[in-house]
């Protein structure tokens, strides 16, 4: 047996079958057709809560209404979205790059945003003890600046510090006035009383 003959036996003896253009083309258009893995995303289920609003020029609560709580993720992002329950306008949003500090008061979260020197309170009321801690760790979460406390935890620090003076300065400010004002109405009302008590002529 010749070289030429050792050739085609070899080739015609091979384990590999031998693939035609046809068969390509199938196998193409079914692995196209597979549809990718789902994107597991997780669901956090909204807080219906009552909303109250302490403005700067006001040392009073005005109630807004209630509201549903729901926290958005975008990317590796996440924020609180305040809505209002019958319309659906968006009372306020916090996020990373508010500058606020929430805490719990028994069954309301009240949160104290910075916005330029002035401060704006917000107070949300929810069902249970349950949904308070649940409200707050969501706000807490959306608005811890991740990047900036790995990248720059000296940075951070100091802002988280600044928060606190500005909020700790503005509940001051605020219960130096109430105190005035209770003096004032109590100074009042006994110049009133003592103006009765005279007898008259």
């Amino acid at each position: 047996m010749d070289l030429m003959d050792e050739d085609a036996v070899m080739e015609g003896s091979s384990s590999f079958p031998h693939t035609t253009a046809p068969d390509l083309q199938e196998t193409q258009s079914v692995t196209s057709t597979v549809p990718p893995p789902p994107v597991q995303t997780r669901e956090f289920r909204d807080i219906q809560v009552k909303v109250h609003i302490r403005r700067p020029e006001s040392d009073s609560w005005a109630y807004l209404g209630r509201a549903l709580v729901s926290q958005e993720v975008v990317g590796q992002a996440s924020r609180v979205v305040v809505r209002a329950l019958t319309s659906g306008k968006i009372l306020v949003v916090f996020g990373e790059v508010s500058d606020l500090q929430a805490e719990k008061r028994g069954n309301f979260v009240v949160i104290g945003c910075i916005e330029g020197s002035r401060v704006i309170s917000w107070s949300l009321n929810a069902l249970n003890n349950s949904e308070t801690l649940r409200l707050l760790a969501s706000i807490e979460l959306a608005c811890y600046r991740c990047k900036l406390a790995v990248v720059d935890p000296r940075t951070h620090s100091k802002s988280r510090r600044r928060i606190e003076r500005v909020i700790k300065e503005d509940r001051r400010r605020r219960h130096r006035r109430r105190k005035e004002q209770d003096s004032m109405i109590d100074a009042f009302s006994r110049q009133n009383l003592g103006e009765e008590s005279v007898p008259e002529q």
